[in-house]
């Protein structure tokens, strides 16, 4: 089994930043890919920034700019470093996970979540 466990979040005023983390434990074989999302309350979840086991990197045009994912392999983590922070990024981040993981008969792959943690933005 696998698990995976947000830290960082909390209250800031605009203009201000924040660092997410995002620990994965468990029977890890590989991680091949995490990312960030976020869902606001009445919205859907959305996709901010992933990146790839090569570190290759993606965001949302929404973030692009200000926040950055980053990956430290030998700890199983990423993070998430958001600046420039807007009252319209208030809404709760998930850590998400593509992974290969150890199993009684072998390896399978699974894409895991984490638990969420909220980041509210004050005007």
């Amino acid at each position: 089994q696998v698990q995976l466990v947000e830290s960082g979040g909390g209250l800031v005023q605009a203009g201000g930043s924040l660092r997410l983390s995002c620990a994965a434990s468990g029977s890890i074989f590989r991680i091949n890919a995490m990312g960030w999302y976020r869902q606001a309350p009445g919205k859907q979840r959305e996709l901010l920034a992933a990146i790839t086991s090569d570190g290759s990197t993606n965001y949302a045009d929404s973030v692009k700019g200000r926040f950055t994912i980053s990956r430290d392999n030998a700890k199983n983590t990423v993070y998430l470093q958001m600046n420039s922070l807007k009252p319209e990024d208030t809404a709760v981040y998930y850590c998400n996970a593509d992974l290969t993981a150890w199993v009684v008969a072998g390896t399978v792959t699974t894409n895991d979540w984490g638990q969420g943690t909220q980041v509210t933005v004050s005007s």
